[in-house]
């Protein structure tokens, strides 16, 4: 199945699905699209709440492309890869519709930074995190912000530095990441359904101006994640950086 970005409007809940064949690793051109479906949605009038999901079953974002990573050659191309992510964090930030995060599966780096920048993350017992950007010597530099805003600076820490651990959907909701956890997948779409259904029919003004208040002190993020995505694609192009990756890509 090709890649894809859809936007579905029923009876005032757009839901936006993304899909990449490879684990959910989204290319630029797919995080650009997301983005811009975002913005679109959030200006659509007939979009009163917006469900954020990815396709498939296993995962729900597995970060950004592995091949795009490997082909950076130099600092401009870096920031530019990991922009990728911050453009789309803004614009769930900045969009006035809430947005109802839906995570079935796994989520790494990028992929939990997405999560964090919802404004109501429901989940599965399958959705385990991992932040796996210290293992090959980078840093999770742009999806930093929102996921340290979602679970205090002590969580954040504790996934950074345990670079290669998975931590149960359990432990995220338990840090404030993931508001509800759900057995099965049926029962977490129930949930998200109803919840879309109440604020669809909820006064549209006050929630534009309650999600104002949610992202309150995050202004100068705009400049803040493309800062971060630079020291990103600096240190791609390190020694360390680069050995690590050749040595993922021969496995």
């Amino acid at each position: 199945m090709d890649p894809y970005v859809h936007l579905e409007i029923q009876d005032g809940i757009g839901t936006i699905e993304f899909f990449h064949p490879q684990s959910n690793s989204l290319p630029g051109a797919i995080l650009q699209n997301l983005a811009d479906t975002i913005i679109k949605a959030g200006r659509d009038k007939n979009v009163l709440v917006i469900i954020l999901r990815s396709g498939g079953d296993r995962t729900f974002c597995a970060g950004a492309s592995f091949d795009e990573l490997m082909a950076i050659e130099n600092e401009e191309q870096g920031k530019e890869f990991f922009s990728g992510f911050a453009k789309v964090i803004n614009a769930a930030r900045k969009c006035p519709k809430f947005i109802i995060g839906r995570v079935q599966g796994k989520a790494v780096g990028g992929g939990v930074g997405m999560a964090s920048a919802t404004d109501y993350c429901f989940a599965t017992e399958n959705a385990s995190v991992k932040l796996s950007e210290l293992a090959i010597g980078i840093g999770p530099f742009v999806v930093g912000p929102p996921i340290k805003r979602k679970i205090g600076v002590s969580a954040f820490s504790h996934l950074t530095i345990n670079a290669t651990e998975w931590h149960a959907a359990n432990w995220a909701k338990e840090k404030n990441l993931f508001a509800k956890v759900y057995d099965t997948v049926d029962a977490m779409d129930k949930a998200i359904q109803i919840l879309a259904e109440k604020l669809a029919a909820s006064n549209p003004d006050s929630m534009q101006a309650l999600k104002k208040v949610f992202w309150e002190g995050t202004d100068h993020w705009d400049d803040l994640l493309m800062e971060r995505a630079a020291m990103s694609g600096k240190r791609v192009l390190s020694k360390f950086t680069r050995e690590t990756l050749n040595k993922l890509k021969q496995r």
